[in-house]
């Protein structure tokens, strides 16, 4: 079926962003994988490119889309490469960068937002904790005032961009009495004395991105960095986690829809009992419902992605979307591994890649466990 949800501009800024990826990217996947990392040179490039912009405005370096579409259009091509790609971009451009331009003061934003459009500002967001996961109200960092400076003491795990990022806003606790409105932003600068990295986190996918583990100890920062309101941190997170979530399912969606018309053409090509493996019955009809499902998800998604252009979005909307799609993301790419046969086992071919960087789809970003509780609640249950 044809998506409507695009026009001219959009598709011109697709050649665009396909070109960039296609140029100086593809040829060092490999490169990534091996280094547990994106190159800063990937993140200059991008930034050259106004690609690293799109929620900046122009004022302070960015290219000030307006326009959720041509985020979502960056999202679907970065994960047509790999899920960590758009995982580790997204965390930066996409989730991390608006906190600065709608919570930020003006010095803040005169200060950051022009590195951060340039990929010369890597950023990272340190929600999860150790012994938290997708409970932000029970996180245990703390930051405790001490005359004019704040003295940070703490821990988070699972950071995507963790390893290599310049600029981390973290999720603290100001005031424990007040538990869930007792929780502060700060952006934590990665050379503040007492801020250190554990190892790059050894994951079962995602080779490319760098997911580390984070260390507060007595860091002192300033009133000056403290992102939004004092003790209000929690409600900023919630309201953001939205353009998280939704980015997510653009991601889920191009990732599963990319390989899995891969394995069609693998299935057409793969001959056994003097045929196409996709011409058997049993796979042809499999094909069928895979294509079904990706195309019925993605109609839904599209609708997710004009409601959030427009403002409309809703959390529970937005959860929908991430829970059914990482879930049918799982599922088509488990089958993409069956369709290749043993093939489909080997991590050189990119199918075995891609089921395991999803896997994590259901955890992230709130899992999937959260996701319906959210909606089962706006259910009255």
């Amino acid at each position: 079926m044809k998506r409507t949800i695009y026009d001219a501009d959009h598709e011109s800024f697709r050649s665009s962003v396909r070109e960039f990826l296609d140029r100086e990217v593809v040829p060092h996947v490999e490169e990534h994988a091996r280094d547990k990392a994106l190159p800063r040179e990937y993140w200059l490039g991008a930034g050259r490119q106004g690609f690293l912009g799109l929620e900046i405005p122009e004022e302070y370096g960015g290219s000030g889309a307006g326009d959720y579409r041509f985020n979502a259009v960056f999202f679907e091509e970065l994960s047509k490469i790999n899920a960590a790609l758009g995982a580790c971009t997204g965390i930066h451009a996409d989730i991390t960068a608006p906190y600065i331009v709608e919570l930020g003061t003006e010095e803040q934003k005169q200060k950051w937002l022009p590195g951060v459009a340039a990929g010369e500002i890597l950023l990272a967001i340190g929600m999860t904790e150790p012994s938290g996961g997708s409970d932000l109200a029970g996180l245990k960092t703390t930051a405790v005032r001490d005359g004019d400076q704040w003295v940070i003491n703490g821990s988070k795990t699972f950071i995507t961009n963790g390893y290599s990022a310049d600029l981390v806003i973290t999720a603290v606790r100001t005031s424990p009495e007040k538990k869930a409105r007792g929780i502060t932003l700060f952006a934590i600068p990665a050379d503040a004395e007492g801020f250190s990295r554990g190892r790059k986190l050894d994951k079962v996918g995602q080779d490319e991105s760098d997911t580390a583990e984070l260390f507060f100890e007595n860091v002192r920062l300033g009133d000056d960095h403290i992102i939004g309101e004092l003790d209000n941190g929690f409600i900023h997170m919630m309201q953001k986690l939205p353009q998280e979530r939704i980015g997510c399912a653009i991601s889920n969606v191009a990732h599963a829809k990319q390989i899995l018309i891969e394995t069609l053409q693998y299935t057409k090509d793969r001959k056994a009992f003097g045929q196409g493996i996709g011409s058997f019955q049993h796979n042809k009809f499999l094909l069928a419902e895979l294509f079904t499902q990706i195309e019925v998800t993605e109609t839904y998604l599209d609708q997710c992605v004009l409601a959030h252009t427009k403002g409309e979005l809703t959390p529970v909307d937005a959860a929908k979307a991430k829970w059914w799609t990482s879930q049918v993301q799982n599922e088509v790419l488990d089958h993409c591994v069956q369709l290749h046969g043993g093939y489909g086992f080997m991590n050189e071919y990119r199918v075995a890649r891609a089921w395991r960087d999803a896997r994590v789809s259901k955890i992230w970003a709130g899992s999937n466990e959260i996701m319906k509780e959210l909606i089962g609640r706006d259910l009255g249950l």
